[in-house]
């Protein structure tokens, strides 16, 4: 058996359902738009076992043999959201949140990704200590809450970009003169700086041992928000060079991600720098040319995991 968490509006988690569905695999999709309607029971010792139960549906976790997790958080959803953070509704999700969190840490079952591994997303200069020992060029860094060091960095760099700090998504953004009396914000906010590096960005995803790489074009500072900043975005698919593609696959194992979404950046000297690994990428935003990244998720769900 193999489960689904999230939404089924969430583009991967579809994709991989729909994948699923096609080759008759047995799937169970626990939607968090139904968590009120949903109960969980787990029973931890030496094993773990228990039932979850969606949608009429009791699944004994122990014939689970793998997971792929994408929920968002389920005080922001529907009814949940409705009844407001205070109520019995918010802490009967947020219960069953944590124990299914629970189940997906202990399990024997294949889990895409654990939580204790995707926690490394969380502090990006403890994942970019990783990403250098791969061979991946980091660029230099700043993280403060000072403005005169900041100042002092851009002055160092030149051309520079700030981010968030942890592994909410931020927009990356140039640090501009127009940006000075705002530098005063981050006394209360610790901000990354970034040294930035010209070229174009690659996005790799990597998928058990498969790798699957997007070329991608455009001015923009965040590609992802191109069309805001009226930027034209170009992607293509292509084959990364034999070495970097094993580098990426070794980057993911180690990070212990089954499915990583890895940002690099080749610059007009050839250099590869990587930016971050994100553990629940949102693949189908590249998958547009018929790579089939869905494809190899559903396909490494379906393999028998090593207990």
């Amino acid at each position: 058996m193999i489960m689904l968490w999230g939404l089924l509006e969430d583009g991967p988690l579809a994709r991989v359902y729909q994948e699923l569905q096609h080759d008759d695999a047995p799937v169970v999709f626990v939607d968090q738009r139904d968590v009120l309607h949903s109960e969980i029971a787990l029973d931890v010792g030496a094993t773990i076992s228990g039932t979850v139960r969606v949608a009429g549906r009791t699944v004994d976790v122990e014939e689970v043999t793998a997971a792929y997790l994408r929920p968002y958080d389920s005080w922001r959803i529907g009814a949940v959201a409705r009844a407001g953070r205070d109520s019995a509704e918010c802490r009967h999700a947020l219960g069953f949140d944590d124990t299914l969190w629970l189940w997906a840490e202990l399990t024997s079952a294949r889990v895409v990704n654990r939580p204790s591994a995707m926690a490394s997303n969380s502090s990006k200069p403890r994942q970019a200590m990783t990403i250098s020992a791969h061979g991946f060029g980091v660029p230099d860094t700043l993280i403060t809450t000072d403005p005169d060091a900041a100042r002092a960095f851009q002055a160092d760099h030149g051309t520079v970009v700030y981010k968030s700090v942890s592994g909410i998504r931020s927009i990356v953004s140039r640090l501009g003169q127009e940006h000075d009396d705002r530098l005063q914000d981050v006394a209360w906010c610790p901000t990354q700086f970034q040294q930035y590096v010209p070229g174009d960005d690659y996005r790799v995803h990597v998928v058990g041992d498969e790798v699957f790489a997007t070329r991608i074009q455009s001015a923009a500072d965040d590609y992802r928000y191109g069309s805001k900043q009226g930027a034209t975005v170009a992607m293509e698919p292509v084959i990364l060079p034999p070495e970097w593609a094993q580098r990426c696959r070794a980057l993911a194992a180690d990070l212990d991600f089954a499915l990583a979404g890895i940002d690099l950046r080749l610059t007009p000297d050839g250099e590869w720098y990587c930016f971050e690994v994100n553990p629940s990428p949102g693949f189908t935003f590249y998958d547009r040319r018929g790579q089939g990244i869905g494809r190899a998720v559903a396909g490494l769900l379906r393999e028998e995991p090593a207990r």
